[in-house]
């Protein structure tokens, strides 16, 4: 991209609390060419993340969260969702990259605060924009090496409001929740449709390291 391809006219922040959100004021080149007529968005400021698949390649279980989100209930007020819509979401352990950190450390962090486990061995899956239509937070995905022998019990931080239960299941069964929609997030749809194609290779070449 040609920095002279976007003109930014103007940025305001007309909320900051616990995340920010920016209105900007721009014009960007048009495919036929020349510059469009000048558009305003705002730009849900939230931050950049990192999650991570736990895998146990010894056990073949993959160590997975449960845990209330208010999005989730919000969107139950959309047409779109019936009663039986749950905020609590199965998720993989996540958390947001802080300054000075890197991605990989926060995977390893949160994996100790929200699941009880350590991560050895780790690869990288991908980097995303989460919903760039109206937020500039992306998310890198990784799968981890963990022990699940002892995963589970209720995890996170009390002070930042946290209620984590733990939980260990089979791949199948993981896949299974894909497939019925009881895991319907693109922060654990995304990690699971790939370590689909890749269980057989991670398994034998983390089993027993």
């Amino acid at each position: 991209m040609d920095p002279k391809d976007v003109d930014v006219i103007a940025i305001e922040t007309p909320f900051e609390g616990y995340f920010r959100v920016d209105r900007y004021h721009l014009r960007h080149r048009l495919h036929e060419g020349g510059m469009g007529a000048e558009i305003s968005r705002e730009i849900f400021e939230r931050g950049h993340a990192a999650a991570c698949l736990l895998y146990d390649p010894d056990l073949d279980l993959l160590v997975m969260v449960e845990q209330f989100r208010a999005g989730a209930y919000a969107a139950r007020q959309s047409p779109w969702y019936g009663d039986d819509a749950s905020p609590w979401l199965i998720e993989i352990i996540a958390g947001i990259i802080e300054e000075g950190e890197e991605p990989e450390d926060v995977v390893r962090r949160e994996a100790l605060e929200e699941a009880g486990c350590t991560v050895q061995e780790i690869e990288l899956i991908c980097h995303y924009l989460v919903t760039p239509g109206g937020s500039t937070e992306s998310m890198f995905v990784y799968c981890g090496r963990v022990d699940a022998s002892n995963a589970g019990g209720v995890h996170g931080l009390e002070e930042e409001g946290e209620d984590i239960r733990v939980f260990t299941v089979a791949p199948e069964d993981a896949f299974a929740m894909v497939v019925d929609g009881r895991i319907h997030n693109s922060m654990t749809l995304i990690p699971l449709y790939w370590f689909k194609e890749h269980r057989e290779r991670l398994r034998a070449a983390w089993k027993h390291a």
